[in-house]
């Protein structure tokens, strides 16, 4: 019985080191960090119905700004991913449906600069207030994610926890946010002319 005490403690011990538990625990961790990047895109989604009536009433004639807005925000909200759905095409097209909505937003934020009713609004300040800071959590809960599925994939593909996934797991490295607005890898050009 002493004998077998050692020959316990030692293979609990490599099984510690191996990946045996690391590795599921990652891809949790990797799932729930999705799960707050899409309850950030959610909570902004949401928010925009609000800030497009709040707009519609001042601005009528914006019409088509409005209805862009609304287009793009069913676009963003009819791509549902979960964490095994996260493939590098999957993710391309979840991003550019919410570069979509992004956009259309920018532009009727740039319609309610032209509006000095719209712009001393309180519910409109408001708003604009959540949405900025709803875009900031989003690129927290990016940053998040992007930091989990860094994580994982080292787990997956470094030996010698990689081992133990070709063995048991057989989990494949998870995708990346890359940059997907057009010449986003360059720095903007400011000329003050």
């Amino acid at each position: 019985m002493t004998r077998a005490t050692p020959a316990l403690a030692a293979a609990a011990l490599s099984l510690g080191a191996c990946g045996f538990q690391s590795i599921p625990s990652a891809d949790n961790a990797v799932a729930a960090a999705w799960a707050e990047v899409q309850n950030q895109y959610q909570r902004r989604a949401d928010l925009v119905p609000n800030l497009v009536e709040t707009v519609k009433g001042a601005a009528a004639h914006e019409k088509d700004t409005l209805e862009a807005v609304m287009a793009a925000r069913a676009r963003a909200t009819q791509i549902q991913l979960t964490a095994n759905d996260l493939t590098e095409a999957n993710l391309k097209k979840f991003d550019e449906a919410q570069a979509g909505l992004r956009s259309a937003l920018g532009r009727l934020l740039a319609v309610a600069e032209s509006y000095p009713q719209i712009k001393a609004n309180e519910n409109f300040r408001d708003l604009q207030v959540q949405l900025e800071g709803t875009e900031n959590r989003i690129a927290v809960a990016r940053r998040r994610y992007i930091d989990e599925v860094r994580t994982f994939n080292d787990l997956v593909t470094v030996p010698p926890t990689s081992w133990t996934n070709s063995l048991m797991y057989h989990k494949q490295p998870r995708a990346q946010f890359t940059a997907t607005a057009a010449g986003a890898e360059q720095p903007p050009k400011v000329n003050f002319k």
